[in-house]
């Protein structure tokens, strides 16, 4: 245990909630955290030293925060919480940073082992994706590369702007 909080960024705020409930019980302090904008400004007020970042925040991806946090404090250790886990975005997570990448449902005790650098069960468990998880993963990826512009992304991805926008839309959290 130590004596800096655990942050918590997701934008469920129940979970959030739930999860920093939990973690107290074990004796952690938390702070909570719905945007990464938010989480960039409490990582630093409060010198957190680990964390607990969703791979969806709002409109936004959960792995652009790592390297944020990390410019913060190089040792911080991170661990990234996803509904939606794949090879992937598992591998991009540890190459950013982070230094466990765990597949919801998980506990607090699941988080408390990652910090600790054991690899929880959960992990192993993992199931294969789904088509469309592995589409939106694929989609994303483009996007990112395009730097979030729709036209290039499509132009890159063979379809027509609108189509995408429409797939966006649908597979949108």
């Amino acid at each position: 245990m130590s004596d800096s909080p655990i942050l918590i960024v997701d934008d469920d705020e129940a979970l959030c909630r739930a999860l920093a409930a939990s973690l107290r019980r074990r004796g952690e302090k938390t702070v909570l955290a719905h945007s990464i904008a938010e989480a960039q400004a409490e990582a630093q007020a409060w010198s957190v030293e680990r964390a607990v970042v969703d791979l969806r925040i709002q409109d936004e991806s959960g792995l652009d925060l790592i390297p944020q946090l990390r410019q913060l404090d190089a040792e911080m250790s991170i661990v990234v919480l996803t509904g939606f886990g794949t090879i992937s975005t598992a591998v991009e997570a540890i190459k950013l940073g982070a230094a466990q990448y765990l597949t919801k449902p998980v506990g607090a005790g699941d988080i408390l082992q990652a910090f600790a650098g054991h690899a929880p069960e959960v992990l192993a468990e993992a199931a294969a994706p789904s088509l469309e998880q592995v589409e939106w993963e694929h989609l994303q990826r483009v996007l990112k590369e395009a730097e979030g512009n729709i036209s290039e992304a499509a132009r890159r991805l063979k379809m027509h702007r609108r189509t995408l926008q429409r797939k966006l839309a649908r597979y949108r959290p």
